[in-house]
């Protein structure tokens, strides 16, 4: 019974981190993977590389709906965005591979840190 009432709590722990993951997606345009991480982290006891793997795959389709509702309203930008594709494909797999080696600790600070400074140079920034 203990075990089928924690199943169910996780469960719906998993749904609250979508929502919240999908609308900080779709809404900023980015950003869910600031809110997906931690909380599964925190909320679901997830370890930070399975919690980084997890964010990316769930970003996945949240960012697919998103884009797909940017593009009726004709707000992308296409020379742009294909040249940040082609370079995100390098970066991504560059740092996926990079993931696979960094101890957990130092993946945790490194992610903190690029919070920290993202969020001040929206605070702060030009």
């Amino acid at each position: 019974m203990y075990a089928s009432i924690m199943k169910l709590k996780k469960f719906f722990k998993s749904i609250i981190i979508g929502i919240v993951t999908g609308f900080v997606n779709g809404f900023f345009g980015s950003g869910g993977g600031t809110v997906a991480v931690p909380a599964m982290v925190m909320l679901l006891g997830l370890d930070e590389h399975r919690a980084h793997a997890t964010a990316i795959s769930v970003i996945l389709p949240l960012t697919i709906i998103s884009v797909l509702f940017y593009i009726n309203r004709d707000y992308m930008n296409w020379d742009i965005t294909l040249k940040v594709i082609l370079g995100g494909v390098i970066g991504g797999y560059l740092g996926a591979k990079l993931m696979n080696i960094c101890p957990e600790n130092v993946l945790r600070r490194l992610f903190a840190v690029f919070m920290i400074v993202a969020a001040a140079r929206m605070i702060w920034g030009n």
